[in-house]
This record gives structure tokens, C-alpha cells and sequence, in this order.
């Protein structure tokens, strides 16, 4: 792993996560979302959920993909890791990522966007709310991440 394909991945997560917070911004006004509140937004609040939901996922994913096989790489702590969750694991036990069960639940959450609730306001706006709390999770663990990482990749 080079410092420079390091830093590409990092620049990919961090758009995912710039775009997902503005979306954040966006729509703070409007939550906790409810089935009237979701009825009522405008198609340009509705894109904007929809970016929301596209950069949850899209760095939820580029994290567990990308980010974190490439931290594991520049500490050389590759050990026996077949699994994802042994990867998680050994991330938690280095201290990149203070718990592998907390990603996982993002992954649920991630996991949640890909079914479409059309008839169900009620459900849709669960969803949205629970995304918009573990999405501040998401950022969090992503910054912990970079910090961790940063000595390893100069």
C-alpha cells in the first residue's frame, strides 16, 4: 500500500462523507421525520434524502471495502484475516475502530436502504431516523480512522 493509494481512498470516503453531512445539514430542520413530514417534502427534499441515503451507503461501503483492508495494510498487522469480521476485529484490537458490533449495525443499516418502503410512511420514516443517528456513528468512526491511520500513511 502506497501513501498515494492510501490517500485516494481517503479522498473518495471523505467526498461520500462531505456530501452525506450536507445532506444532514439539509434536512436537520425537518427531523425527526414522521409519515405526514415525509408526505410533505418537496421533490428537492426528497433528492436530498435520497443523496443521504446514496452516501450512507456508498461510504459505509468504500469504508469496509476499501478503508479499512488499507489500514490494515500500512500497519502490517495482517495477521490470519479470511473473514470480514476478522478484519473488523483486529481493527478494533489496535484501536482504529473502537467496536466491530457497532459496524456491523451500520452495515444493517446500509443494508436497509436497499428496500423500498413505497406504501409504508411509517416504516420509511423509522428507517430515515435511525439512519440519521447512526450516520453521525458512521462520521465519527471514519475520523477516528483517518487519525489512527495518519502516522502509518506519512
Amino acid at each position: 500500500m502506497t501513501a498515494a493509494s492510501y490517500s485516494g481512498i481517503l479522498n473518495v470516503c471523505t467526498r461520500h462523507a462531505e456530501r452525506m453531512e450536507w445532506a444532514m445539514q439539509m434536512m436537520s430542520d425537518r427531523l425527526p421525520l414522521t409519515p405526514d413530514k415525509l408526505s410533505a417534502l418537496s421533490d428537492m427534499d426528497l433528492a436530498i434524502l435520497d443523496q443521504f441515503s446514496t452516501r450512507f451507503s456508498k461510504l459505509q461501503d468504500a469504508m469496509g471495502d476499501k478503508l479499512f483492508p488499507a489500514v490494515l495494510e500500512l500497519t502490517k498487522d495482517l495477521g490470519e484475516l479470511l473473514t470480514f469480521v476478522d478484519k473488523l476485529n483486529r481493527l478494533e484490537k489496535i484501536g482504529a475502530i473502537e467496536s466491530a458490533e457497532q459496524w456491523l449495525l451500520l452495515r444493517e443499516m446500509r443494508n436497509q436502504f436497499s428496500h423500498d418502503y413505497p406504501d409504508d410512511p411509517e416504516i420509511q420514516a423509522a428507517i430515515l431516523n435511525k439512519a440519521f443517528e447512526l450516520a453521525k456513528n458512521l462520521l465519527s468512526i471514519f475520523s477516528k480512522v483517518k487519525v489512527f491511520a495518519a502516522p502509518y500513511a506519512e
